[in-house]
């Protein structure tokens, strides 16, 4: 430790911030808002497709429309967020995507949902790039980890949330209401989100981190970041994989298993909302004990939970037993959410406080581009060449290959980043 990280560490806090559980508990809520409106749409794309008559092509570029604007819009989003109040873009990012949900009921063309859809992109980015960020800057390094782990429950909630409140609103009522209710918690949220708390970009790190950066000095650190790039790969090879699945498995359940529609939603929803809390808040917890015995060992059990992970995938589509099949898809699903808490902190502590909400865009840009967003066509095509069964049983290996990147990341991540006390 040099002369300089001796005198600054004293003044590092080691407690929340004031009204950081105020904040932490909104921009949670909001993510959970996030993932619901997400999935309203892809429980309700079948009375859709009927009211349009759209194919399913049409049918995909409702989500990678959204996909597209949304990762192209994250790093303007965190961009402003290193030089604006952060609360302001969450606020108003928020308010902006519940509109464009509403918006979506009042669509009485595909063209105009389609609108409506992309706005919601926009309105997603000012928020996604910079919730981390505040985060980061309200709690104390070691307890990163597992409050960010806590933030990403919202994902398997909100999912499950998704598939089970718009299925019912869209078979008891209609598409269009299951819109505008997705729509109304955001509007209550974005109001709450004006009275949160505006954290100093970096208190949490020091006096020495607290500096402001210019974007090119910035920019050129991040280039020249290994642990960030290792960290990024990994996670995108993650987020190709879980996007694929998400989009096909319940078409596998039914086209390979012979389900019913209707249990394969419920089924696989309450498998994703289980065994996602679960490990998103086991992954918090051991990721942060795992962090203060070695620097990057939340990011080294990421990586190990990817690499036991993909052999599930793999035999869950080579168990005849349905039973099985669900209860090797939990364990996949369970070591893939472990890692929601670990890499996101790991992104975090590994750049500079005021160059964080850009890296976070920069992040979503690339785990979407060349992830999520690609994967359900990619699944698809080799399902037209070969069969679903084949599609899925290799989407094991990005898994794979994305826990050797992250086995690397935490390599450099201990070269990189110094222990903080």
């Amino acid at each position: 430790m040099n002369a300089t990280s001796a005198t600054a560490s004293p003044a590092v806090p080691t407690a929340p911030a004031a009204n950081a559980g105020f904040a932490l508990f909104i921009l949670t809520l909001i993510n959970l808002v996030n993932y619901l409106d997400r999935y309203i749409v892809a429980v309700a794309l079948p009375d859709i497709q009927k009211e349009f008559g759209i194919n399913d092509t049409q049918s995909g570029l409702l989500g990678t429309m959204f996909m597209v604007v949304f990762m192209l819009a994250s790093p303007l989003g965190g961009y402003l967020g290193d030089r604006y109040p952060r609360k302001l873009l969450v606020a108003g990012g928020v308010l902006l995507w519940s509109l464009a949900t509403g918006a979506s009921g009042l669509a009485t063309s595909f063209i105009t949902l389609l609108v409506a859809r992309s706005v919601i992109g926009i309105g997603e980015a000012g928020y996604g790039a910079v919730a981390p960020s505040i985060i980061s800057d309200l709690y104390p390094r070691d307890m990163r980890t597992r409050i960010l782990a806590f933030f990403y429950t919202a994902i398997p909630v909100g999912v499950a949330a998704g598939y089970g409140l718009g299925g019912w609103l869209t078979e008891r009522y209609s598409w269009h209401v299951a819109f505008y209710v997705g729509g109304v918690p955001g509007l209550a949220l974005g109001l709450m989100a004006f009275f949160m708390p505006e954290p100093q970009r970096g208190a949490m790190d020091g006096p020495d981190a607290q500096t402001k950066m210019p974007f090119l000095v910035g920019l050129k650190g991040l280039g020249k970041n290994p642990a960030f790039w290792a960290v990024t790969a990994g996670y995108t090879l993650m987020t190709f994989s879980i996007g694929g699945l998400g989009f096909w498995m319940p078409t596998y359940l039914v086209r390979e298993r012979g389900m019913a529609q209707g249990d394969t939603g419920t089924t696989f929803g309450a498998i994703t909302l289980v065994a996602g809390l679960v490990g998103t808040l086991v992954g918090g917890w051991l990721g942060d004990k795992l962090d203060r015995k070695r620097e990057g060992g939340g990011l080294w059990m990421s990586g190990i939970g990817l690499l036991l992970a993909a052999p599930a995938m793999y035999l869950a589509t080579n168990i005849q037993s349905t039973v099985l099949t669900f209860a090797v898809i939990g364990v996949a699903q369970f070591l893939i959410f472990l890692n929601s808490g670990p890499i996101n902190a790991a992104i975090v502590n590994c750049v500079p406080p005021a160059f964080r909400a850009f890296a976070m865009g920069l992040n979503v840009l690339f785990i979407h581009m060349l992830g999520d967003a690609i994967s359900p066509t990619l699944i698809g095509s080799i399902a037209d060449a070969y069969s679903l069964h084949t599609a899925i049983e290799l989407n094991a290996l990005p898994v794979l290959l994305g826990g050797m990147a992250l086995l690397v990341g935490a390599k450099m991540f201990r070269e990189a980043v110094p222990r903080a006390r």
